[in-house]
C-alpha cells in the first residue's frame, strides 16, 4: 500500500476514533455531573488525552516508508 493510500486510511480511522471517544465521554456527562468541580475538570482532562493513546501506533504506521 502506498504512503497516501495510509494516510487516507488513518486519517478516517483518526476521524472516527475521536468520534467514538467523544461518545464515550458524552454518555459519562450524567454521572459526573453532581461530581464537584475539580472531579469533573480530572474527567475531561483525562478524557481529553486519552485519545492520543491509540493514535501513536497509528501514525507510525502513516507514515511507514
Amino acid at each position: 500500500m502506498t504512503r497516501s493510500g495510509r494516510t487516507l486510511i488513518g486519517l478516517f480511522t483518526i476521524l472516527a476514533l475521536i468520534g467514538l471517544l467523544a461518545l464515550i465521554v458524552v454518555a459519562f456527562a450524567n454521572r459526573i455531573a453532581p461530581w464537584p468541580i475539580w472531579g469533573q475538570s480530572l474527567f475531561y482532562l483525562i478524557a481529553g488525552l486519552a485519545w492520543l493513546l491509540p493514535m501513536k501506533p497509528l501514525l507510525v504506521w502513516m507514515n511507514k516508508e
